[in-house]
């Protein structure tokens, strides 16, 4: 199934029933007088949060969700029956918006979570409501109200504690399958990932977090270019962003450091809040960095960057580093100190994980 992030709907809730205009009329009861009843309420269009789901392509194909409307009133006090509501099951992370006036509905961010997406109309009033010393034979009665109708625009960001950022071919995807249950299309080509892919990271009993690896970034992003800003949306939820640079590119030209300013450009252009969430560097496909090379490019890259983020050294193709990053993580997330020890011995070298976990990580 196809990853469907967005999607436009129309609701409509159901019309009330309208009022009954009766009169009691039997043998040997002369003045029976008005029993009219009143007409049911429409139904109402709910949408609900479930978990069992990851996708919108539902309603790709079913674009228009009405809810039942209510009976009329009879006579003899009948009251008409309510119209039935409609209940759309989505997946929990998602936005709703009026398509017209742009305003955020809901945010289903919780499992059973519901939101009232269009109002059913209010049934009408029979003529028993209309008697009175007066007035001994009402003949009024009201009709039922419209219910309410919308277009929406349903918006899914995907809930992780953690994503990972960086330009395409930046083996986000290759980390991801490295350190948990994912298994996501792995390639030497750009924009592999076409969609954001989920996993989660199990470190031991009882602890563990989602990791989200979302589609490469590249500048222009926040104006469209490249996958575009349909998945900066998905940076919005997440309490952790790792920032992936390669440091082995096969084309010398191609400045990591440089492509880092411009990711975090375009968080910025996108939702200036992304500035400030915490952003650690990753520094991946050190496996193909010559061994007496590789302190100096750390402190080259921790100089270059200006940061006091940790830092962090990691093979992903060969799990170097790896797991000590996602301890980091853990510890980060739990609300203890996240920042490891500023030197991890791996074949990779010795690692600066630096300093304040908690600190801005924008070069």
């Amino acid at each position: 199934m196809n990853f469907v992030d967005e999607a436009r709907i129309e609701v409509c809730g159901g019309h009330g029933g309208n009022g009954c205009a009766s009169f009691r009329r039997e043998k040997f009861i002369p003045k029976g007088g008005p029993d009219g009843g009143d007409g049911g309420r429409g139904g109402n269009v709910w949408g609900v949060a479930d978990r069992n789901l990851n996708t919108l392509i539902e309603y790709r194909y079913q674009r228009r969700h009405a809810a039942g409307n209510g009976a009329p009133g009879r006579g003899s006090d009948c009251y008409g029956a309510s119209g039935t509501d409609v209940e759309l099951p989505m997946p929990v992370g998602t936005v709703v918006h009026d398509e017209d006036t742009g305003a955020i509905i809901a945010d289903l961010a919780g499992h059973g979570e519901r939101a009232l997406l269009a109002a059913g109309g209010a049934g009408g009033l029979g003529n028993l409501h209309f008697k009175s010393s007066t007035n001994r034979a009402p003949r009024q009665h009201t009709p039922g109200g419209p219910g309410q109708a919308r277009r929406l625009r349903l918006e899914l960001r995907v809930l992780a504690d953690v994503g990972l950022l960086g330009a395409p071919n930046a083996g986000k995807s290759t980390l991801l399958a490295a350190v948990s249950n994912a298994r996501p299309k792995i390639a030497d080509y750009p924009f592999t990932t076409m969609h954001p892919h989920l996993g989660v990271v199990r470190q031991e009993a009882g602890k563990g977090f989602v990791l989200a690896d979302l589609p490469g970034l590249i500048e222009g992003a926040a104006q469209g270019a490249g996958l575009g800003h349909r998945f900066l949306r998905h940076v919005s939820r997440t309490r952790l962003l790792l920032h992936v640079l390669d440091v082995a590119p096969i084309d010398a030209a191609v400045d990591p450091v440089a492509q880092a300013r411009a990711i975090a450009r375009e968080l910025g252009k996108y939702d200036p809040a992304l500035r400030s969430r915490p952003r650690w560097y990753v520094l991946n496909k050190m496996d193909l960095v010559p061994a007496p090379e590789r302190a100096a490019l750390l402190e080259r890259m921790r100089r270059r960057l200006r940061t006091r983020a940790p830092i962090f050294a990691v093979s992903a193709a060969t799990g170097e580093g790896c797991r000590d990053l996602m301890w980091a993580v853990q510890r980060f997330l739990e609300g203890r100190a996240a920042t490891p020890s500023t030197r991890t011995r791996a074949r990779t070298g010795r690692t600066a994980a630096a300093r304040p976990a908690s600190a801005r990580g924008s070069p």
